[in-house]
């Protein structure tokens, strides 16, 4: 990755920005909806269906498909200035990240299903990417290996307010971490997931 991209250097998968979004990114069975995420968080600049297909050790067909579920979405579009020839389409993240609040969902049972099921996919990749660190280690640089893995819990006792305004802090440090322009200073970066969920729950 080029350090003078201006682009985030951390995925934050975070959500969904709309219910429509949501609905239209998520296929009825839920079962391609990680290869969706994928793509979406591949396409880091503009790509083509070829490139993202190397990128993902995808079929070009099944990336082709989802990549339109991406657009009738408008998680993703077209660039169009890119096409050297009639047959050749670009395309580009419309949005840095998704975000979705559970309440969005409430009024339509099939919706809350479709909620339910996108943040269990989630959760399984958030806990499969920690997971798989240990074993992804010994592939990255020494630097790497020390102190840049973080895991953190804490037992908080809140009120409803004080959950929302521990999740609305919680989103902000991501944003700005998200948003800022990745410096130009020659360093090497790494895609690095972050994520965090904050839940009821008793020890």
């Amino acid at each position: 990755m080029s350090a003078a991209k201006a682009q985030p250097d951390a995925i934050l998968l975070i959500g969904i920005r709309h219910a429509a979004s949501l609905r239209a990114a998520l296929p009825p069975a839920a079962a391609d909806f990680p290869l969706a995420r994928q793509l979406l968080h591949t396409v880091d600049g503009p790509a083509t269906v070829g490139m993202l297909a190397e990128r993902t050790d995808e079929a070009v067909g099944n990336v082709s498909h989802h990549v339109r579920v991406l657009a009738e979405a408008r998680l993703v579009e077209d660039v169009p200035e890119l096409a050297r020839d009639r047959r050749e389409r670009w395309w580009r993240q419309t949005s840095a990240e998704m975000r979705w609040a559970r309440a969005d969902f409430e009024g339509s049972p099939a919706d809350a299903a479709v909620a339910d099921a996108a943040g269990s996919l989630m959760l399984d990749r958030h806990v499969a990417a920690a997971r798989s660190w240990p074993a992804r280690r010994a592939g990255y640089p020494e630097q790497w290996r020390e102190d840049c893995a973080v895991s953190a819990e804490a037992w908080l006792r809140l009120s409803p307010d004080e959950a929302r305004e521990f999740g609305a802090q919680l989103i902000a440090l991501f944003d700005a971490w998200s948003h800022r322009p990745v410096p130009d200073d020659g360093q090497e970066r790494e895609p690095v997931l972050a994520f965090g969920h904050v839940v009821p729950a008793a020890p």
